[in-house]
């Protein structure tokens, strides 16, 4: 169906015709590049790198492909096993490694995969290491261990236990503020390492859980991506239970969504906002988030006296401005949480644990804190896209178009209207173009996306 190759690693479906699909071949492909360049940059005899995967179908076939592939050029792996991105992030630089590759396809639907991949520090590489990376793969530029060599593979199942203690013993998290609140939560995992981690995670944080696809078969129940429309079963399950909030998560378990007391979206852009504004309310400081990302974040960090700046879509972006405005909490509006005090990785297990501190130390409902922050709402749509579409010379078109607008062409356009605005990009995950509107009503930016889907299709 699709294979989709960025500096940030390689996505695709699984099965099909070697280089249009995420084939085997392709898979070992990009494990040697990626194995080539990274012995190269860290100039070691003997490199180590860290796997982990989520849930989904292919992933035990991929990942035995992919570690085979190391061992072959005479990499040692530490095999996580099933786990999360953020555990994976975490156990890289705890085990002194040189790297890691998560295999997920994060909100990607079963049919698909991906290698994610990290630097020694467990963050994701930067653009100018991921190009050396595709370079080595078109040329098969890669030479195997002879077979006194060859690395070897270790296993190690301890690490979402480790990355939950790790978020426990975080200073502005308080254990025993949230067991005193005596939480009842439902948790979607999407039968996946989240149905595995943030259960665990909340029974160590004395809240009692009510399991939604928690069994991680990696058969998917509904869509993965935590958008409201897919949510209905444990929006519909948290009244039922009469339970204080629900969350959810991707496969992958870096990005978090909370439903309120009344069954509602909490909102996903909001996840980052209540999870900032409580930091901030603590520590001062700056934030980051992209360039999609709701007003709502810059209206609270300027509340508590900080600095809020936008970077460009992806973590990498968001990470590297983050670093530079020495920003102490950000990340991304689709309910990826930045805290740099764990590490530099949007991470859900740390976003449930400072939101349900935020909660236990206000005392009231979560449709109350939602209630108590700048009303944004946004609306998420996409066209689909063919190869003979230029994208570039439509973005170019809009941005000509809408010239003596506020425009910014960072990451495809984005148009800044006095009450409203919209960003347009190519995804780097899927053969979409995204639109992004966010406005002070659901009906103005529904309305607003409609329009300019309308224009891009007229252009076409």
């Amino acid at each position: 169906m699709t294979l989709i190759k960025s500096i940030s690693g390689i996505r695709g479906t699984i099965g099909g015709n070697i280089g249009d699909n995420l084939t085997p071949v392709d898979a070992v492909k990009f494990a040697a590049a990626y194995g080539t360049w990274l012995k190269k940059e860290v100039g070691k005899d003997k490199v180590t790198v860290v796997i982990g995967r989520d849930a989904r179908l292919s992933g035990e076939m991929i990942q035995n492909l992919v570690a085979s592939t190391l061992v072959g050029l005479g990499i040692d792996i530490v095999d996580l096993g099933l786990s999360t991105t953020p555990t994976v992030e975490v156990a890289v630089p705890m085990e002194k490694a040189d790297g890691g590759i998560i295999l997920t396809a994060s909100h990607n639907p079963k049919q698909w995969n991906a290698l994610k991949l990290l630097n020694n520090k467990g963050e994701f590489l930067s653009g100018a290491d991921g190009a050396k990376i595709l370079h080595l793969a078109e040329n098969d530029d890669f030479a195997f261990a002879e077979v006194d060599d060859l690395g070897v593979i270790s296993k190690n199942d301890a690490y979402i236990d480790i990355h939950i203690d790790e978020v426990l013993n975080l200073s502005l998290v308080d254990v025993e503020k949230i067991k005193s609140a005596k939480f009842k939560v439902v948790v979607d995992g999407v039968n996946s390492t989240g149905g595995i981690a943030i259960p665990k995670l909340l029974k160590e944080l004395g809240v009692e859980v009510v399991e939604l696809y928690c069994n991680p078969t990696g058969h998917f129940p509904h869509n993965p991506e935590p958008l409201k429309e897919h949510l209905t079963d444990i929006s519909d399950l948290v009244i039922k239970e009469k339970a204080d909030l629900g969350i959810v998560v991707d496969p992958d378990v870096d990005r978090l969504a909370f439903i309120s007391n009344n069954g509602e979206m909490f909102g996903e852009e909001y996840t980052l906002v209540a999870c900032a504004d409580y930091v901030l309310g603590k520590t001062k400081g700056n934030t980051v988030s992209n360039l999609s990302s709701s007003r709502a974040l810059r209206d609270v960090t300027e509340k508590h006296g900080g600095t809020y700046e936008a970077s460009a879509v992806g973590e990498v972006n968001v990470v590297t401005l983050m670093k530079k405005n020495e920003a102490i909490i950000g990340g991304e509006g689709n309910g990826g949480i930045i805290y740099p005090e764990i590490h530099y990785g949007r991470d859900a297990l740390v976003g449930v644990a400072l939101f349900l501190t935020h909660l236990a130390e206000l005392g009231i409902s979560v449709k109350e804190l939602r209630d108590s922050y700048p009303s944004y709402y946004m609306s998420k749509k996409k066209i689909q896209l063919t190869p003979e579409i230029d994208v570039d010379a439509i973005l170019k078109m809009m941005e000509e178009k809408y010239a003596t607008e506020d425009i910014s062409t960072v990451d495809g356009v984005k148009i800044d209207f006095p009450d409203n605005w919209v960003h347009l990009r190519k995804s780097n995950t899927e053969p979409i173009i995204r639109i992004y509107t966010e406005a002070k009503s659901q009906v103005e930016a529904d309305n607003l996306a409609d329009s300019i889907i309308a224009e891009i299709k007229e252009l076409l």
